[in-house]
């Protein structure tokens, strides 16, 4: 609560500082005055005249012993000087209630009296604050409290719902002299029953007159409150009688108390018998007693006998108020009939009754219901030319959907203008209503407007706030914002939702999708990552945009990482974009990447693009990484997939590659590939060019044991060879080999003759 508030609030204070404690003086000066503390005497001189006060500014001036230049005098303002409460008060709110504070209050009040006493605990800035005020200066003896302090301590604590200190302090009272009084009381049985502690209520109420405090009308009905307040009609029947046979006879206010309470629990019989025995005991019913009557009838739906009752109301010359008005509004809009409803609103007004913010919460939601969009958006403007705002803000939610509803996008606009002119805060599901709604009319430009407010104010991030963003509204937005070049803003937005853990797939695939699109491909990738992070589904579209995109930008690599990243997401690539990213590593000189993209399309069963994967193999063999390029052989061997050895072989002969033309010989006789004799004859050529003889003898020994070809026009010339380089066994071995092949053949020609003739 302000300072202001405790100073009108506050009782005149009659306290006046004692002369004899100028330290005190001192210190009070120091808490009121603007200006800077007084100088210290000059102990090299030893003396120096007091201070005298300067009746026109209240400040203190000082004559020194030496003369001194005339200078200019500042012209100060004069301020009120602040109140002493009101110093005890902002100094316990500020430190912490220790020995120390208590000290400096006390130099600051050499006495205490009653007002100023009252007036701290009233300025107190808490409950607790107050209580160690009121303890303390009572243990310490600089003040004895009297009636008046106790009741302002116990309404202190009663509304801080510290009932068990109050109740303490209001049982100790006639130990300290001070008697009791049954309003006390009444305080601590109202606050028991604010609390919802029935039984104390009771409790406290049954001890007064054990305690010789005199129970009147007002204790009872203070405890017809607290009963009634938590549903216990029965014990509020039980009191009732006990009242009357105590001779206490009830009065307007006490069935009013009874017949909303009755109401409360749904008991409407006895609330229309209490009513009828209220006006058998010449009691007149006022505008108190026919309102709670009719909000009664309200809750059981029961329109007609509501009208009787207001109808009666007239008919006693009571003049109905706005509650009376409100509340039959409330029942027509509860059973269906706004026009009712409607008609009551203008004919209060007709009499000069002014419609509260209850009035319009209550009729509002009714005309959005009847889709009277036109009458809706008159009360609306009504309210903001009046500058009611109602305590129910989810009535605007209504009344956008309903202005949504019918087609009237301005209407709805002006609805969220209202807000803001009632000071009412605006969330983030009131904007998302309109740009949801904005999309599906295609009117993107204003939806894109309040996009830019909601990001600007960063309404989404607001704590405590009970509309979110829907899908519906921010994933049209966000598409729009990607396909039009402006992912950037987008982003903005949805970084915002994911702060308040939104993590919605379709947006981050638009995202990611959009920055493809305008060429920032890290962008792109770093929301994957995140989806990675968080577990979101990504799509294969996105993949294949972020990776088109990488490649557009002559980034094959990033755009192999992506295309990994998308394999290991379960997605499999179609067989244009791993042809795509293998083209674009192979063209950039990256051939084992590009080997890589090719092991990984194979593992995938995806067996075309073969041309450009010979390429790939080729270019494997010729840089030398022969052992991945076998590896590779096999595995398109294992899937069906046999690239061209001959080719190959041949290539390889050619371009005196002769260990990899070998080991890629080797590797089709251990697995009985189909290779054609003259590749053969192609590989064993280049090694006896090259001069590699053994390498030579031992490949046409594996052909030979294959059962391959034996008329090499140049195996004498290997023969030759090895015994001049003194491989005389190789040569001999061979010749051996060689002329044992040719008499098999010769007599496996003999034998084909025999038969032909015997045939």
């Amino acid at each position: 609560m302000p300072s202001m508030a405790y100073i009108s609030l506050s009782k005149p204070s009659q306290w006046r500082p004692r002369v004899s404690n100028p330290q005190s003086l001192t210190l009070l000066r120091l808490f009121c005055s603007t200006e800077s503390p007084p100088e210290t005497p000059n102990p090299q001189n030893g003396s120096a005249t007091p201070e005298t006060p300067n009746p026109e500014n209240g400040s203190a001036t000082q004559t020194v012993s030496q003369p001194q230049s005339p200078r200019p005098r500042r012209q100060h303002r004069i301020r009120n000087p602040e109140k002493v409460e009101d110093i005890i008060c902002r100094m316990m709110s500020s430190r912490v209630w220790t020995t120390r504070l208590q000290n400096s209050i006390r130099d600051l009040v050499p006495e205490f009296d009653h007002n100023l006493v009252w007036n701290v605990l009233h300025g107190a800035r808490t409950s607790d604050q107050a209580l160690q005020f009121f303890r303390w200066v009572e243990r310490s003896r600089l003040f004895q409290h009297d009636r008046e302090t106790h009741l302002k301590i116990i309404e202190i604590l009663g509304r801080a719902s510290k009932l068990n200190h109050a109740r303490c302090i209001l049982l100790d009272m006639p130990k300290k002299g001070v008697p009791w009084d049954e309003e006390l009381f009444i305080h601590l049985i109202d606050s028991y029953g604010k609390a919802g502690i029935v039984q104390e209520s009771v409790k406290l109420f049954n001890q007064m007159k054990e305690l010789g405090v005199e129970r009147s009308l007002k204790s009872y009905e203070a405890l017809f409150k607290s009963i009634m307040r938590r549903g216990r009609y029965m014990m509020g029947k039980r009191y009732f009688n006990h009242m009357l046979g105590e001779g206490i006879e009830p009065t307007r206010h006490t069935y009013n108390v009874m017949i909303w309470g009755f109401f409360l629990s749904l008991r409407l019989e006895t609330a229309k018998r209490f009513f009828e025995d209220m006006k058998s005991r010449g009691i007149s019913p006022d505008v108190v007693t026919y309102n709670t009557m009719i909000n009664g009838y309200n809750r059981f739906k029961m329109m007609d006998e509501a009208e009787q009752l207001f109808v009666e109301l007239k008919g006693r010359n009571i003049q109905p108020n706005v509650i009376s008005y409100t509340s039959m509004i409330k029942g027509y809009v509860s059973v269906g009939r706004v026009d009712d409803g409607l008609r009551l609103f203008q004919e209060m007004k007709s009499f000069g009754i002014k419609p509260n913010d209850v009035t319009f919460s209550t009729l509002l939601p009714g005309l959005c219901d009847a889709e009277k969009k036109d009458d809706a958006q008159n009360l609306l403007k009504e309210m903001v030319e009046r500058y009611i705002a109602p305590k129910d803000n989810s009535i605007f939610e209504r009344l956008l959907y309903c202005q949504c509803k019918s087609g009237d996008l301005d209407a709805a606009a002006d609805v969220l203008k209202a807000m803001i002119r009632l000071s009412i805060p605006t969330e983030a599901g009131h904007y998302g209503i309109l740009i949801e709604n904005f999309c599906k009319a295609g009117v993107y430009d204003r939806a894109v407007k309040l996009l830019d407010k909601l990001i600007e104010k960063e309404i989404i991030l607001r704590p405590q706030s009970s509309m979110e963003l829907e899908a519906s509204a921010y994933n049209p937005m966000i598409e729009y914002l990607c396909n039009h070049g402006q992912t950037g803003k987008a982003e903005v937005l949805f970084r915002q939702l994911m702060k308040k853990g939104v993590q919605d797939s379709v947006a981050f695939n638009n995202l990611i999708r959009g920055h493809a699109k305008e060429g920032n491909s890290d962008s792109a990738f770093e929301i994957l990552k995140i989806m990675g992070r968080r577990g979101v589904p990504r799509e294969v579209d996105s993949y294949r945009l972020l990776i088109k995109s990488y490649l557009s930008k002559g980034e094959p690599a990033d755009a192999k990482t992506a295309l990994d990243s998308m394999i290991e997401n379960g997605h499999v690539p179609e067989s244009s974009l791993f042809r795509s990213v293998m083209e674009s590593l192979f063209e950039d000189g990256r051939v084992q990447t590009a080997s890589r993209v090719m092991k990984s399309m194979v593992e995938k069963g995806v067996n075309e693009n073969m041309d450009l994967v010979a390429k790939v193999l080729e270019a494997l063999f010729m840089r030398g990484h022969v052992e991945e390029a076998l590896g590779r052989v096999d595995l398109l061997m294992q899937n069906g997939c046999a690239p061209e050895f001959d080719s190959l072989l041949s290539l390889l002969a050619e371009k005196g590659k002769t260990i990899a033309a070998v080991k890629l010989l080797d590797f089709c006789l251990e697995r009985d590939c189909m290779v054609d004799f003259s590749s053969y004859d192609k590989v064993l050529d280049a090694l006896l060019a090259s001069g590699k003889t053994l390498n030579a003898y031992s490949i046409l020994c594996k052909i030979m044991e294959k059962g391959g070809v034996t008329d090499w026009r140049s195996t004498d010339d290997l023969i030759k060879s090895l015994n001049l380089e003194g491989n005389t066994k190789q040569a001999d071995v061979l010749s051996r080999m060689i002329k044992g092949g040719e008499e098999k053949a010769s007599q496996s020609k003999k034998g084909k003759k025999q038969v032909s003739v015997a045939s």
